[in-house]
């Protein structure tokens, strides 16, 4: 080896490695938490449009001290005819370079080529951020046009790679690893930049159709733009035997398909919907990834109305009994998996505001420690009827209890379950606002998949 490249190479490497801890640095401030926002798919699918979004934002603003702070606006903001059954009737909308625009009918503020600014601004202006959805890759007609991409020398067809389309969506090609695939990621992250967005959630990209090279893209792309964007990947599982290369890009990646408001699907033969009681082993899997910086994700909660245009199945309120329902949101919280509520806010009943609005319990999600599956007593071997999951926040321990069973469940969990001293310990019972008198074991009596949470004292 030639020693006049030795310096040169110590060089590289001490840059990659600055860079490399940068990047670290900044997605602890970006996701020091886990995120909480408000997603518009499981209420409105496609069709969302801007009086709709700052409807349920204006709602979303009022929680904001209590943590919330992402208003996303999922899949289909560029479709002019978002009802249509394939990429031809939906009419994607895009500028001359090839970039997806928000269509002026049913985002106004979007006129004459503003795109999103002027509703990001507005958002900002409520004191929240704001965040889109885009499917990775690169649309088909723009690369049957060939159309150039902004800031380079590069045509789309350079960029596009024709083999590989995502199973689920008809509308892209994925991008090629190379200058052309980098600059048109680079170009479309400047666009939402300037545009002044928080969050963006990139589908068809960390599950089976795993596109590594594409979720590096994206990150660089970020990078460049110099703007704090959270980056979420979608749709999942995404493998756990990826989990390294996730979390070195991405501050939020999705470990199941689409969870949606059912307890358990009968005949289910694939992983969609992924149901509620799956969630819980799901969960635990990836608890030893989670934290600051990077936060699995166990999809949205379908809580509420799910109204008008849900993102699967009919309008309706939510199926999942008020039992079901506090299970999903305390097994979410206790574990510190991003809250992303995805309920209409403008029809909030009575038990999803207390939820969204239970301020001990916001506190628990964001500033525990460390979380994660309690200690379970040997058995033989059958599945146990309940679950338990511990988070330390400071000085204070949280202990929950979940009844997974379709029976009443009666038994006594050991305070080492949440570890804790064996000794008589009170509780109080964040959901009720009662006092538990001082005892040996925690005494529970659940009903089917309901649960418990308690603060112990």
């Amino acid at each position: 080896m030639n020693p006049a490249f030795l310096p040169f190479k110590r060089t590289a490497g001490v840059l990659s490695l600055v860079l490399a801890l940068c990047a670290s640095s900044l997605a602890q401030k970006l996701a020091a938490t886990p995120p909480m926002g408000w997603n518009s798919w499981d209420a409105y699918g496609f069709t969302i449009d801007e009086a709709q979004f700052k409807a349920n934002v204006q709602v979303f603003a009022s929680m904001r001290a209590l943590g919330w702070q992402y208003a996303v606006i999922d899949e289909g903001w560029y479709m002019q005819n978002p009802a249509g059954h394939d990429l031809a009737e939906r009419k994607y909308l895009y500028d001359p370079n090839g970039l997806l625009m928000p269509v002026e009918a049913r985002f106004p503020s979007a006129v004459n080529g503003a795109g999103f600014k002027p509703l990001a601004d507005w958002v900002h202006s409520q004191g929240l951020k704001f965040g889109i959805h885009i499917v990775r890759g690169i649309p088909k007609q723009v690369v049957q046009a060939n159309l150039p991409i902004g800031g380079s020398a590069f045509h789309a067809a350079d960029a596009a790679d024709t083999t590989e389309t995502c199973p689920w969506d008809d509308a892209n090609y994925g991008v090629k690893d190379n200058a052309a695939g980098q600059a048109y990621y680079d170009s479309m992250l400047k666009r939402y930049a300037e545009w002044g967005l928080d969050f963006i959630k990139v589908d068809c990209i960390s599950d089976h159709k795993y596109r590594p090279t594409e979720i590096r893209q994206v990150a660089e792309a970020i990078r460049k733009t110099g703007r704090p964007i959270l980056l979420s990947l979608s749709p999942g599982p995404t493998n756990l035997s990826n989990a390294d290369l996730v979390m070195k890009y991405a501050q939020m990646t999705r470990i199941a398909d689409d969870h949606w408001d059912a307890w358990k699907t009968p005949d289910k033969k694939t992983e969609f919907p992924f149901d509620l009681n799956e969630e819980f082993d799901r969960i635990a899997s990836w608890n030893k990834y989670s934290r600051p910086g990077f936060w699995p994700d166990p999809d949205m909660l379908p809580e509420g109305s799910l109204t008008p245009h849900p993102g699967w199945g009919q309008p309706r309120q939510s199926r999942y009994t008020q039992d079901e329902t506090r299970t999903e949101f305390t097994l979410w919280a206790i574990s510190r998996s991003p809250l992303i509520f995805g309920g209409n806010l403008t029809k909030l009943d009575d038990l999803a505001r207390s939820l969204l609005t239970n301020k001990e319990v916001m506190e628990m999600n964001q500033k525990a420690d460390k979380s994660g599956p309690a200690l379970m007593p040997m058995n033989d071997g059958s599945p146990l009827s309940w679950r338990a999951w511990y988070a330390h926040v400071g000085g204070k321990t949280y202990a929950a209890v979940f009844n997974v069973s379709d029976e009443p469940v009666k038994t006594d969990v050991a305070w080492l379950s949440f570890h804790l001293a064996e000794k008589p310990h009170a509780a109080y019972d964040v959901w009720t606002g009662k006092h538990i008198p001082a005892s040996k074991t925690l005494h529970m009596e659940l009903a089917p998949h309901a649960c418990a949470l308690y603060r112990v004292e």
